[in-house]
């Protein structure tokens, strides 16, 4: 008999009379998540209302690097993947008294803003995926600024709550279009069709070529820079700026319903699909930060904090973005958030290994030789390999190291590594606060990371709040698990269940006092200023060309005019 004895199941099942308990063969529905990140693919069972992992199965997928800030991943690889951890987990369940079929639903959760094309006749990609970091697109960005008034990249915010930056898909999109003859003969054919990696999944377990659903959610939408954050449909304007064709996009839908069931010849055949979540919002879902004011940190290769901000879409004069956080049921009113990424956290750590040789167990080593230093000897490591994320948005950053002395080791490199996440992500709720006009009084974590004890331990020391850990490492899974489970049609989950079950935390606080903080923070501060302007960029070039161009289209008479205008005005002002 496989049975839960939680009070939720309990009561949910005999309607709060024990009496009633049945006796026989009852068993807990169960969720899949295919959880496709950055580095791995994931396939994870959940008990409906229990946070812990049932059953999971986890596969590599190889990133590549043809150039240097060039990141991609073959998005066939990306299937393979998810199948062989589904046909491993179909395996595994009947040690645990369960079969496939006892799955009711599939959630998918997704690194976000990675873009893939293919065309839909033969569902053969085009290109490989580009990933969320690769950086080829900044020329591509200083063409889109010149057309813009005084090359403003927030210039688009109030539309769709982000910068321009290489970050995000539609200059992913622009890229592939303009440079990959393949894929420009395609979309001129209509052949081409987009999607992030949540589409891409989705199209292929719905029947791909055989009327594969072209499908993503307001979460995954909302980081294309395409969206209306106010309409949560694809903006004309920006499809416009962008040289981007609105049927080449997937349709946006919520985050929580039936989307269509699973048709592509597999063990999940049959089965709904009634989640989708990008993997931060997914995170924020299943750390429960689902009121207004709650925030959480996720930390892997890169580092994202997400801020709840409920039916209020704040605006950041501060260099975060606006994104939607969730949006339950196709009638439910989205849920926003403000979002600051850090693109090296995790990635620092890997640097040190593969590229210095200073370590070899990344997550072992690192706390290991760190802790061997009672500080930095005051050493600062910025971290930008490719620019800096939020709050700044310099993509002319480099990394740095500043303070080394004689007595410098590679413990103090190491530890001034893990405070620089610490510091990118206190300069991230700094940004928060002023947007919002009050501090976080406490900062709920997850990710890889999280294991090391030390980096949390500094983080409370840094930005000078309680950090609760979730022991889980499954949170972002778990979160799309909450949707899928609880969406119309399934409600196998009750996500305002008053005894519903939570994750277990460790906490972290704070040792030190506001002047150690300050003073430290002050001389990252000075670090980063010196990371600015390191990298050469092709802006004057693509600025002239493309004010040329502007310059060009403006008739011959007029421009003498305006010019002899303004030679006038000069003289007038001048006497």
């Amino acid at each position: 008999m496989v049975w839960c004895r939680c009070k939720y199941c309990i009561d949910r099942q005999t309607n709060g009379d024990r009496s009633k308990m049945p006796v026989a063969n009852e068993k807990i529905p169960l969720i899949g998540v295919i959880d496709a990140g950055s580095r791995t693919v994931e396939f994870v069972v959940f008990r409906s209302q229990h946070t812990d992992e049932f059953v999971s199965s986890e596969v590599d997928v190889t990133t590549q690097t043809p150039q240097e800030g060039w990141l991609e991943q073959d998005p066939k690889e990306i299937l393979q993947a998810m199948y062989k951890c589904v046909k491993a987990v179909a395996e595994m369940l009947p040690e645990k008294g369960y079969q496939i079929s006892d799955i009711v639903t599939i959630g998918i959760t997704n690194q976000r803003e990675t873009t893939i094309v293919w065309d839909k006749t033969t569902g053969e990609p085009l290109y490989n995926a580009i990933t969320w970091n690769d950086i080829r697109t900044e020329s591509t960005v200083e063409k889109i600024l010149a057309k813009l008034p005084d090359n403003n990249k927030n210039h688009f915010k109030p539309l769709c709550g982000l910068p321009v930056s290489p970050y995000f898909s539609a200059l992913k999109l622009k890229w592939l279009k303009d440079n990959v003859p393949l894929v420009r003969k395609a979309y001129r054919e209509k052949r081409l069709i987009f999607g992030t990696v949540d589409t891409w999944i989705l199209w292929n377990l719905t029947g791909g070529v055989n009327g594969g659903l072209h499908i993503t959610d307001v979460t995954n939408a909302s980081r294309t820079l395409l969206m209306n954050i106010e309409t949560l449909n694809w903006d004309p304007l920006l499809c416009h700026t962008f040289s981007i064709k609105e049927d080449i996009l997937p349709e946006i839908r919520s985050s929580s319903e039936i989307y269509g069931y699973v048709k592509c010849g597999t063990c999940l055949d049959g089965l709904p699909i009634s989640g989708i979540l990008g993997n931060q919002q997914s995170a924020l879902v299943g750390q429960r930060c689902l009121k207004p004011g709650q925030a959480k940190n996720t930390y892997r290769s890169g580092c994202f904090l997400i801020y709840n901000t409920g039916a209020t879409k704040v605006q950041s004069s501060h260099g975060l973005v606006t994104t939607v956080a969730y949006q339950f049921g196709t009638s439910s009113t989205p849920v926003y958030a403000l979002e600051g990424s850090v693109a090296v956290a995790g990635a620092a750590m890997k640097w040190l290994r593969d590229n210095m040789g200073m370590v070899k167990d990344v997550v072992k080593d690192t706390e290991e030789l760190a802790s061997e230093v009672m500080s930095t000897g005051d050493v600062y490591f910025v971290p930008a390999f490719k620019g800096l994320f939020a709050p700044y948005w310099r993509m002319d950053a480099r990394g740095i190291l500043c303070g080394l002395t004689a007595f410098t080791t590679k413990g103090h490199i190491i530890r001034a590594a893990l405070e620089s996440i610490c510091f990118q992500t206190r300069d991230i709720l700094e940004a928060m606060h002023k947007d919002c006009g009050f501090a976080l009084s406490k900062l709920y974590v997850d990710g890889k990371m999280t294991q090391n004890n030390l980096l949390m331990q500094l983080q409370a020391d840094i930005s000078g709040i309680p950090v609760f850990r979730a022991q889980s490492q499954d949170i972002t899974a778990l979160g799309v698990a909450m949707a899928a489970g609880q969406a119309k049609g399934i409600a196998v989950w009750d996500m305002n269940a008053e005894n519903h079950e939570t994750v277990p935390v460790d906490t972290f606080l704070p040792t030190t006092t506001y002047e150690e903080r300050d003073t430290r923070y002050t001389k990252w501060k000075m670090a980063v200023q010196r990371s600015l302007g390191w990298a050469t960029t092709k802006k004057s070039v693509a600025m002239t060309d493309e004010r040329y161009r502007l310059l060009s289209s403006i008739p011959g008479g007029l421009y003498l005019i305006v010019s002899f205008a303004m030679l006038a005005l000069s003289e007038m002002n001048r006497r």
